[in-house]
């Protein structure tokens, strides 16, 4: 449940921000945009490992 949870948080996340660069399309907040998408990714990844 928690794993589906933190999938369901990501992907709003990540509409979120696909909203935002849509409407302001710069590059350097495609940049940002970009770092905190992949920062956000990894944390996931990282923290949603089976702890065995």
């Amino acid at each position: 449940m928690n794993r589906f949870l933190a999938i369901f948080a990501f992907a709003v996340f990540t509409a979120f921000l696909y909203i935002l660069v849509r409407k302001v399309g710069t590059l350097d907040l495609w940049i940002v945009v970009g770092l905190t998408a992949a920062l956000a990714g990894y944390d996931f990844v990282t923290s949603s490992k089976n702890k065995s």
